[in-house]
């Protein structure tokens, strides 16, 4: 060993080795964005604030006869799309069950459903509310169920089912089209206005 060997040896002998750390890979989870917060609180029903996203009324709202016939539609909804609607024509697309639910849970439902026709692109779907004859307050679910479908900017029409779909405790609904469904529709008759309503939904 030579001169110079031996003096960086005498240097470094008071030198510890380095110890050998494993570097964590795991990935560190950053706040979530503005965007994706609102979109979590949207899907729980709740804003930052605490306020309801789902702008259905939990108020009190007029009672109707268990039995009878609810029907409604927009103005410039076509009438032989209505007949149609009424009669049971329309591809049942989708389904939304409410018996034995509160109002809360209903109402609940009923607004995430709508969100999924809406999502799906469906147009017809039917919504079982009952009737509520032997309840304490008769016809609850579907009085509500009435007022929600009238009051959702998303619902072309409604009207109480066939006796084969329930009858007057269930309700046909019919969904305005999408952007896209628009758009689909004008180029399939070239822009030509608005084809035979026989031919068509609203």
């Amino acid at each position: 060993m030579n001169a110079d060997d031996e003096s960086f040896r005498e240097a470094m002998q008071d030198v510890a080795p380095l110890e050998q750390r494993r570097v964590n890979q795991t990935k560190l989870v950053g706040e979530a964005t503005i965007g994706q917060r609102q979109r979590r609180e949207a899907a729980v029903g709740a804003t930052a604030d605490g306020a309801d996203v789902n702008f259905l009324t939990s108020a009190e709202v007029p009672q109707l006869d268990p039995r009878a016939i609810v029907a409604w539609k927009k103005d410039g909804v076509q009438d032989e799309v209505f007949r149609k609607l009424r009669s049971g024509k329309y591809k049942i697309e989708g389904e939304l069950d409410l018996h034995g639910k509160t109002v809360q849970e209903a109402r609940s439902a009923v607004f995430e459903f709508l969100k999924l026709v809406r999502a799906k692109g469906w147009r017809s779907v039917l919504i079982a509310h009952g009737r509520g004859e032997q309840s304490e307050t008769p016809a609850r679910l579907k009085s509500y169920a009435a007022h929600w479908l009238a009051e959702h900017p998303d619902v072309n029409a409604f009207h109480s089912a066939e006796r084969r779909h329930g009858g007057t405790g269930a309700v046909y609904v019919l969904v305005k089209k999408s952007p896209l469904q628009r758009d689909q529709n004008r180029e399939q008759y070239g822009g030509k206005g608005t084809p035979d309503p026989k031919q068509t939904q609203c």
